[in-house]
């Protein structure tokens, strides 16, 4: 699965983790988190991922 990059902070989003301290179960691809989500790390939504090359 595709992993997503911060573009404010550099936090990489690996779906094979997901980010279980907020809710997100290991295996949850990016498009399926709820659209409320932000980077656990500076707080941005997910508007400000970009695909990692």
């Amino acid at each position: 699965m595709q992993k997503y990059v911060c573009d404010i902070c550099g936090y990489v989003y690996d779906p094979a983790t997901g980010d279980p301290d907020n809710g997100v179960a290991a295996g949850t691809a990016f498009k399926d988190i709820k659209e409320d989500w932000v980077c656990p790390e500076c707080g941005v939504s997910k508007d400000d991922f970009s695909p990692e090359d």
